[in-house]
């Protein structure tokens, strides 16, 4: 845990979630500098709310595709250096669906610390299609353009996708990612919004992994949720709603990151070591 921890120092960080609006070739995109204003607007309500990181995401292109073009890159680059270069706290990426190789020389070119893939070690069927993992040509890319300080956070069977050849038992695949060379695993609920089942994060925790929350954190459930996890990226309960034009509210932010700080408080612990 010893890398996860250089980044996130304490207990249990909560990232929130830089969910942009739609980018460039998209019909409701609002030009670039609009994006920048809302990124920028929505990581000083993080901020101001106490989160310990946040993770910049292209979630409003939709629908996705599994890679991105050039405009999708070239907006995500402007727009994660700009947060980065404001930023107090560390900053990720995600190139939405899986264009990991995009996530990996963005984070390199701004300075972002970390990225988020939605797939790594699991055999899944996509909207887009099916999904063969190749965790090996993830690392062998970063340490090709010079990015190994860059941490892979791995979704573990993430949500709108179907296993290929029937359930795997989700501490394998928990076991697999830290084998592959991920610094974190994530699990998530069946949609946005909903939050992983309990079993799931038991489970997760068979590897020496730091295990976090990929949706549907909220305070009315974080007491159950986050004693079986060691930190938790956070979108949908900190916005005032689910559209794209919706934004970060910081009373939400601030309501959450007590609930989790309260919880901590009250002798939730986590069995890993630091």
């Amino acid at each position: 845990m010893s890398r996860f921890r250089s980044l996130f120092p304490g207990a249990r960080p909560v990232i929130g979630m830089i969910a942009l609006p739609p980018l460039p070739g998209y019909a409701t995109h609002p030009g670039i500098d609009a994006l920048v204003e809302v990124a920028l607007a929505d990581l000083a309500a993080l901020e101001a709310g106490g989160v310990d990181g946040a993770l910049v995401e292209n979630d409003f292109d939709q629908p996705h595709t599994m890679v991105g073009g050039p405009e999708i890159h070239a907006a995500m680059t402007r727009v994660t250096r700009e947060v980065v270069a404001r930023a107090r706290i560390p900053v990720g990426v995600e190139v939405l669906l899986d264009d990991w190789r995009a996530s990996l020389a963005i984070a390199s070119a701004t300075g972002a610390r970390f990225i988020r893939m939605d797939f790594f070690v699991d055999r899944v069927m996509t909207k887009c299609g099916p999904f063969e993992p190749d965790p090996a040509a993830v690392l062998e890319y970063r340490k090709r353009i010079g990015a190994e300080q860059v941490q892979l956070f791995a979704d573990l069977q993430v949500k709108y996708t179907t296993p290929i050849g029937g359930p795997k038992p989700m501490e394998q695949s928990a076991r697999e990612a830290e084998a592959a060379g991920a610094d974190a695993v994530i699990i998530s609920g069946t949609e946005t919004g909903i939050g992983p089942s309990l079993d799931d994060l038991s489970a997760a925790r068979a590897g020496a992994l730091p295990v976090i929350i990929g949706s549907g954190l909220t305070p009315e459930n974080s007491g159950a949720l986050m004693p079986l996890a060691d930190g938790a990226i956070v979108g949908t309960s900190l916005r005032s709603g689910r559209s794209a034009t919706d934004r970060v509210v910081r009373a939400q932010v601030a309501r959450l990151v007590a609930a989790v700080r309260a919880a901590e408080a009250a002798g939730v612990s986590s069995t890993r070591a630091p």
